[in-house]
């Protein structure tokens, strides 16, 4: 490329970067309103805190007048974009659509072949780190950090300050180098402000993070709210949750002791467009969320459990999988002993599960304890329950010689 040629490029780059920052301002100002949408705080109630709390109502895999938090906002694995690297994960997670709380996604594993776990998704309260990867293709390297790259109709545009595109038809990256951008695929849109607010939807689900400890949460007849001063609501189906913030709860209708809820923790930066370098998928990772299980502290499948661990079974039976290995994880609260003896009871329940299900597949079990987290415990020093809510999982890795 001549100078004159990469002159009018830059200067090209700059009047799409000015563009589509002006986007984002307009998406500032209309997509995350100031404060928290109108719902009322929760108020006083005249039964007393100290009623015994034995037959109180519980959220799944939660202590007495508490529930989850806000989540995080989670991308995709930026590393394993190619449609090619996921085609399994993709096949098992149509089979699991009706299955709440399970997901597959690619794995990532090392060179040895183990699988890497933690370390497989886009996290927007860590370091900022990311990378983008695809087989071999064209690349275009200007020298000056910046480059094009069109991998298999996948093309990647890097301005070399941290901001650039990403287009693969079905997914679509917008970062605009100063903390902020925009994911969408066919079902999930991720707005970060680069402020510690944003959007997230997807199907059913969104999340308001407003950046000043509040923020809600929607997923079907579930709704959280937390209003940033220790006090939030709770709602579902079975079990309505008012926390005042003050020490105690109520908790349909029966007034309890309860902790006030920790504020929702500010939205970290975008990942920014980081270098060009081939990665495949060594297999499909299915992930069971917290509290999709086990109760609160308990390695004993629950009975309404039996639909999840039924239709996992059939996904393994159906699709003939030879071999696969079940690891349990904890967050941080409680000592490392105590979590090490969690996750291996847990990954042993499931794997019995599986097996007393008539499965096939030649099953391990292990436990990880806290020893691989795929969020932040904390943040600066202050409990992310959001990140330990994450971090309480159990994980069936099938390699992709299955």
């Amino acid at each position: 490329m001549t100078t004159a040629a990469r002159i009018a490029s830059s200067a090209s780059r700059r009047r799409r970067q000015g563009v589509a920052l002006g986007l984002l301002a307009s998406l500032v100002v209309t997509g995350c309103a100031a404060t928290p949408p109108s719902a009322p705080k929760p108020s006083g109630a005249p039964t007393s805190p100290d009623a015994p709390t034995s037959a109180v109502a519980t959220v799944p895999g939660y202590d007495v007048g508490q529930f989850p938090p806000v989540p995080l906002f989670v991308l995709p694995d930026l590393s394993l974009l190619d449609s090619s690297a996921s085609a399994f994960a993709i096949e098992v997670n149509d089979a699991l659509a009706d299955i709440p709380g399970v997901t597959a996604t690619p794995a990532h594993c090392d060179a040895t072949g183990n699988v890497i776990s933690g370390n497989g998704t886009a996290l927007l309260y860590g370091d900022g780190s990311g990378t983008f990867t695809g087989p071999d293709g064209t690349v275009q390297n200007f020298g000056d950090g910046s480059g094009t790259s069109t991998i298999n109709g996948v093309t990647i545009q890097n301005f070399g300050d941290g901001s650039g595109n990403y287009t693969d038809g079905a997914v679509t990256i917008q970062n605009f180098g100063d903390g902020s951008g925009n994911y969408t695929d066919a079902t999930k849109t991720v707005q970060i402000f680069g402020d510690g607010s944003g959007n997230y939807s997807d199907g059913d689900v969104t999340i308001q993070n407003f950046g000043d400890g509040s923020g809600n949460y929607e997923a079907g007849a579930v709704t959280i709210q937390n209003f940033g001063d220790g006090s939030g609501n709770y709602t579902s189906r079975d079990i309505t949750i008012q926390n005042f913030g003050d020490g105690t709860a109520q908790v349909n209708g029966e007034r309890v002791k309860a902790d006030p809820l920790p504020v929702v923790p500010t939205l970290g930066v975008f990942p920014p467009l980081g270098t060009l370098a081939p990665l495949e998928s060594c297999g499909t990772t299915l992930t069971f969320e917290d509290g999709v299980l086990f109760d609160f502290d308990k390695s004993d499948i629950r009975a309404d459990a039996a639909a999840t661990l039924d239709a996992v079974a059939d996904v393994l039976a159906t699709l003939e999988v030879a071999q696969a290995s079940v690891s349990g994880h904890t967050d941080a609260i409680g000592s490392d002993a105590e979590n090490q003896t969690l996750s291996e009871e847990r990954a042993d329940a499931v794997v019995d599960g599986l097996q007393d299900r008539g499965v096939g597949t030649a099953l391990s079990a292990e436990g990880f304890g806290e020893s691989r987290p795929v969020a932040a415990n904390e943040i600066d020093g202050v409990d992310n329950p959001a990140g330990r809510q994450l971090n309480r999982r159990v994980e069936i890795f099938i390699p992709a010689t299955f």
